[in-house]
């Protein structure tokens, strides 16, 4: 999944499931060369092992409510514990200017295959130039234990930069199919707010 920046119609209907078409990508061999990171622009990676949860239910909502991610946040702590504390999960943060900007996280599928499942950042770096360079960061970092394959997939609820995006850092759709999504309510946002103080744009 992926989120590089906010589209005016990016929230949608929450009282219907949404039709969306998944695209499947795969690397085999990294990038001869990454992107550099645009000049005059303040920006640095943290890994965060085992995040404190609200602090990734904080993220993944910010990152991805525009764009209707979902799954994640209707997890209970036991189910998202399991899923990012796990050894086989690594999370980066993106910072600008010292904020929380973006994450990426990867899973370490198996000792050949690293996935590369969220990618994305807030809206309030949209613009800075940042994208390219982040996601080379994040396919750099899914390249580092030494797998023979690093994949990701995108749907058409993401962004529509987003497969142009991956396919220009080199990876090739292998699979394509369909899926339904059901967004957060305007509800079950206000509850996530209430819960773990977190919020965003529309909730």
């Amino acid at each position: 999944m992926s989120w590089l920046s906010p589209g005016r119609t990016a929230l949608r209907n929450a009282d219907q499931a949404l039709e969306t078409t998944i695209t499947y990508l795969r690397m085999d061999g990294p990038p001869a060369v990454y992107p550099a990171k645009p000049a005059n622009v303040h920006a640095a990676l943290l890994a965060v092992p085992r995040p404190p949860l609200h602090f990734y239910r904080y993220l993944y909502f910010q990152v991805g409510i525009h764009w209707n991610w979902e799954a994640r946040l209707r997890m209970n702590d036991k189910d998202l514990r399991k899923a990012v504390h796990a050894d086989t999960c690594e999370i980066t943060v993106l910072h600008v200017d010292g904020a929380p900007a973006g994450f990426f996280e990867i899973n370490r599928k198996t000792a050949t295959l690293s996935d590369l499942a969220y990618f994305g950042m807030m809206p309030h770096v949209h613009g800075l130039g940042l994208g390219r360079w982040f996601l080379g960061q994040a396919v750099e970092a899914a390249w580092s234990a030494g797998p023979d394959s690093v994949t990701v997939n995108t749907c058409t609820l993401d962004h529509p930069a987003a497969l142009p995006l991956y396919q220009k850092m080199g990876f090739r759709p292998y699979r394509r199919s369909e899926g339904r999504v059901r967004p957060m309510s305007a509800n079950e946002r206000a509850a996530l707010a209430a819960q773990h103080g977190i919020s965003a744009p529309g909730g």
